[in-house]
């Protein structure tokens, strides 16, 4: 049976209020740390769709990327379609690195790594 929400000690109920990320030596971390790897791994001028990059789980995919202070690529994940998540300031990035775009979409076919 799970504990209610109540029976979490204090300090764990505000570090998942926070979002905060698990700790290293857990298996969420691991599949945190090979999902960043994934993205560094995609070269310039192409893109993976966050299905891509997990196929399990997509949405963990952006969680990573909004939640991660490392630098990575995060301008090269883009949705299945080629539609672009982040707006204006992604596609620039895109654009400056030469990735295929079929009207305001990229090019998905072309530019998948």
């Amino acid at each position: 049976m799970r504990a209610a929400r109540g029976d979490l000690p204090r300090s764990r109920r505000a570090a998942r209020a926070q979002g905060a990320s698990p700790s290293r030596d857990s298996p969420a971390h691991g599949r945190a740390e090979a999902i960043l790897e994934r993205i560094r791994d995609i070269p310039p001028g192409h893109v993976q769709a966050y299905s891509d990059i997990d196929p399990h789980a997509p949405r963990l995919v952006g969680r990573i990327l909004a939640t991660t202070h490392e630098d990575v690529p995060w301008h090269r994940v883009v949705h299945a379609d080629g539609s672009i998540p982040k707006g204006q300031r992604q596609r620039e990035l895109l654009l400056r690195e030469g990735v295929p775009m079929r009207g305001e979409r990229v090019d998905i076919d072309r530019a998948r790594a």
